[in-house]
C-alpha cells in the first residue's frame, strides 16, 4: 500500500474569475517548502437533557479554511504571490526583460484556487476562494530566500484524481540571502546583521449565514507593514532617526542582474528608540523594531525585474 510522502506532493494553482469558483484551466504549479493549508470543522458536544448520562450525538461547526505557505522567494514564481498579496501589476519592458511594479492600498484583491496533491493516495484538496493575509520574509547573511504567506480560504473539496489538468511551470531561478541589500534613502546601510519584513491586508472574514458552513469572502482592512533591523552599534545613524522620530525610505532587494531582481521598498519608516545594552566582551548590537505608514503615494512598493511578460 502506498503511503503519501511530501517529497511527491504537488501546489498547483490558478486565478479565480469567480470568488470561490475553481477555474477549468489555467493552472500553474508553484514550488513550496511546506503548507498548513486546508479547511476544519469541529464538532460541537450536545447540550440536550433528559436522555441519561450518556451524551447523544454532537454536531458539526462552521467550516474554517486557512494556513500557510512558505514558498520560496525566486524569479518568476513569486510575483504570483505578490499579486495574490497586492493585487494585479503594471508591467512594462520588452522580450527578456519586463518590470512589474506591484502596490499596496489596493481595494480589490484577487483570489486563488491551490489543488493540493498526493498522488500516492490518491488525494486532491482544491482549496478555493484563498486571498492572502499576510506575507513576512527574513533577510538574513546566508542561506536561501523564503516568504511564509498567510491565507485565508472559502473552503475545500477532496477528489480522487487532479482537476488540475497539465500545469504550467515556469523555470525556477531562486534569490539566495547573500545576494540580499538593505538600503536607507537610497544608501546602503551598512552594519546591519539581520533584517525581517511583514506586510498584513487584515483581512476581515465576511461570516454570513449560509447553508454550507463557509464564509462569504474575506475583505481588505488597513494594512500593516513592520519589520526589524538588527545592526553592530557602529554609529548613531539609526540611532539618530529613532531619537529625533525621523522618518526614512528602507529598501530590501535581491539582485541576480540588472534584469533579475526583486526590490521591496518600504517608502515611509519609523524607528522606535531601542533600549541599549552590553552583554559581554563582543559586539555590541541594536535591534529596531520599525513600523512604516503611507508615503507620497503608497506605503509598499514591490518590482519584480524578469523575462515574464505578464501577471
Amino acid at each position: 500500500m502506498a503511503r503519501a510522502v511530501g517529497a511527491r506532493s504537488q501546489f498547483a494553482a490558478a486565478f479565480e474569475t469567480t470568488y470561490g469558483t475553481a477555474p477549468g484551466s489555467g493552472f500553474l504549479k508553484l514550488p513550496f517548502v511546506s503548507t498548513t493549508l486546508s479547511s476544519e470543522q469541529g464538532l460541537i458536544e450536545s447540550d440536550l437533557l433528559g436522555l441519561g448520562r450518556d451524551p447523544a450525538d454532537p454536531i458539526r461547526d462552521v467550516i474554517n479554511a486557512d494556513g500557510d505557505v512558505v514558498v520560496p522567494v525566486d524569479l518568476r514564481n513569486f510575483g504570483n504571490w505578490l499579486k495574490l498579496l497586492l493585487g494585479a501589476p503594471t508591467s512594462a519592458g520588452a522580450a527578456g526583460a519586463y518590470t512589474h511594479t506591484f502596490g499596496s492600498g489596493g481595494w480589490t484583491l484577487p483570489s486563488l484556487s491551490a489543488e493540493i496533491g498526493t498522488p500516492e493516495v490518491p488525494s486532491y484538496a482544491m482549496v478555493s476562494g484563498i486571498r492572502a493575509n499576510t506575507m513576512a520574509i527574513q533577510i538574513q547573511r546566508s542561506g536561501a530566500a523564503s516568504a511564509t504567506i498567510g491565507c485565508i480560504a472559502q473552503g475545500e473539496a477532496l477528489a480522487t484524481s487532479s482537476a488540475a489538468g497539465t500545469p504550467t511551470e515556469a523555470t525556477l531561478d531562486r534569490f539566495n540571502q547573500f545576494q540580499a541589500a538593505v538600503k536607507k534613502d537610497g544608501v546602503a546601510l551598512g552594519n546591519v546583521t539581520a533584517a525581517s519584513l511583514s506586510y498584513s491586508n487584515n483581512l476581515d472574514r465576511v461570516e454570513t449565514i449560509r447553508n454550507d458552513g463557509k464564509i462569504d469572502g474575506a475583505d481588505p482592512g488597513m494594512a500593516t507593514l513592520t519589520g526589524s533591523l538588527d545592526v553592530r552599534f557602529a554609529d548613531t545613524t539609526l540611532l539618530d532617526a529613532a531619537t529625533g522620530f525621523t522618518s526614512m525610505e528602507l529598501e530590501f532587494s535581491w539582485t541576480i542582474s540588472s534584469t533579475k531582481k526583486l526590490v521591496l521598498t518600504a517608502h515611509k519608516v519609523f524607528l522606535p528608540k531601542p533600549r541599549r545594552s552590553i552583554s559581554g566582551p563582543g559586539g555590541i548590537q541594536a535591534s529596531f523594531a520599525w513600523q512604516a505608514a503611507k508615503g507620497a503615494s503608497r506605503m509598499l512598493t514591490a518590482v519584480l525585474s524578469n523575462d515574464v511578460a505578464t501577471y
